[in-house]
């Protein structure tokens, strides 16, 4: 029974890990069938081996269960396909709610004891202490799997506002750090009871502002991103509007063409009884120059046909030359909502960067195309003016401080369907290719 007691103090990882999978359970690398049934052995096992030896050792759990939640930690974040920041942020968030939890079992455990010398003086939880701490974890996580599966789960899985995830770290970090700062240095200073039952209160008081402000901070990113869904919404709506009046005008040029031909046929036909073949010529070629272009069909989805010409409209009222090789079906295997941002954000990139290059090197080549029945394949060339900041293998923003939105986003849209995003440069070209899968 005494060995039981370490074991189960460090076998609060398992609960605490399970915690940490409901929100992401759509971003794991491999089946959870199979995650489960390596991982949770795995666990168990290193719970057994790490009370054992502080059972030997006579020492306390916290060294060995930092060890175990770093292990813990780097094993969640490999097996997952988010970016760093939001898996990181998840296991730093459910490590703090489980230091307040540990807190508040530290003070139920030294009530637990209170007059019993021998009991006070082993270094880990008596053994009703730790069956309740392991009943309150489990019991968290039971109470959070359906905020985790179903809020913080689209929170997680959205791309629009991954600048929050930049920040949001530093919250359950205090909260840990306040945890283990309110550790005593003297264990027996909480068998004191006015100290004692100020630990109880700070200990629940932590607990309930942690739950607090991440109920408030899931809030407000919904809120967030909300407002830059459809703000990104209004974008391609706006883009759909000014293909469309482009569309109309160039068919009523036509229409206004055709009425015109009559009569243009029968000044040709005065010109042919003169036998004047060069003012025919000359007559035709006015008429020709005349006729509005029709060009305004790249591809047959709709959607992404309204953001390419939106931006080759752009590119040929800056005079940059535009190549277009775009092969889609109206029917797409990825999301077309995912498809049209990541075709805005390289496009709106490579037209800025044409711009600051000097106008007898400006090019912007797009192709996209489906591979297979699953994969859309999409790359887009432009030239630049040979200055690209990055840091960490992270792009900067040219037009303020601080990482550039565009191609992270990209990035985080690839990495969420399950494909990639690469970009290189050299010799003053830029080229960047994504790969979407459905």
């Amino acid at each position: 029974m005494e060995l039981l007691r370490p074991i189960l103090e460090l076998g609060v990882v398992i609960p605490g890990m399970l915690l940490a999978y409901f929100p992401v359970k759509s971003s794991l690398k491999q089946p959870l069938s199979k995650l489960v049934l390596w991982l949770a052995p795995l666990l168990a096992l290193l719970c057994a081996a790490g009370g054992v030896v502080c059972y030997v050792r006579r020492m306390p759990t916290a060294p060995v269960f930092a060890g175990l939640t770093l292990l813990a930690a780097v094993i969640y974040i490999k097996t997952l396909r988010i970016s760093l920041w939001k898996s990181g942020t998840v296991a730093l968030s459910v490590c703090a709610v489980f230091a307040c939890i540990n807190s508040l079992c530290r003070a139920i455990n030294a009530a637990m004891l209170a007059g019993l010398p021998q009991a006070q003086a082993a270094p880990w939880f008596c053994l009703r202490a730790v069956i309740c701490y392991h009943a309150i974890c489990w019991l968290f996580a039971a109470i959070a799997y359906y905020p985790a599966t179903h809020s913080v789960r689209r929170m997680v899985e959205d791309e629009n506002f991954a600048q929050t995830w930049y920040v949001f770290w530093v919250l359950p970090l205090v909260f840990i750090a306040l945890n283990l700062f309110m550790i005593p240095k003297y264990a027996d200073t909480l068998y004191t009871g006015r100290v004692l039952q100020g630990y109880f209160v700070i200990s629940i008081a932590l607990l309930f502002l942690m739950l607090f402000f991440n109920a408030i901070f899931l809030l407000m990113a919904i809120s967030i991103n909300r407002n830059v869904r459809l703000r990104q919404e209004n974008q391609l709506l706006s883009m759909q509007q000014q293909r469309y009046e482009s569309l109309k005008a160039a068919i009523e040029e036509a229409r206004q063409a055709r009425h015109d031909l009559r009569h243009q046929l029968c000044q040709l036909a005065a010109l042919a009884e003169e036998g004047n073949l060069e003012k025919i010529k000359a007559y035709l070629s006015g008429a020709v120059s005349r006729i509005p272009s029709l060009e305004l069909h790249f591809c047959e989805n709709r959607a992404a046909d309204g953001v390419v010409g939106y931006y080759c409209a752009l590119a040929k009222r800056e005079q940059i030359p535009f190549s277009v090789q775009l092969d889609l079906p109206e029917c797409l295997p990825v999301d077309e909502i995912n498809l049209c941002l990541v075709l805005s954000n390289l496009l709106e990139n490579a037209l800025e960067a044409s711009l600051r290059t000097a106008p007898a090197q400006r090019r912007i080549k797009l192709t996209a195309y489906l591979h297979g029945s699953s994969l859309a394949l999409i790359q887009v060339e432009n030239t630049y003016d040979g200055v690209i900041r990055e840091k960490d293998g992270v792009f900067q923003s040219s037009k303020r401080k601080g990482e550039g939105v565009g191609i992270q986003s990209v990035r985080h849209i690839a990495e969420k369907s399950g494909g990639v995003s690469t970009v290189t440069y050299q010799d003053g070209l830029f080229c960047a290719k994504v790969m979407l899968c459905g």
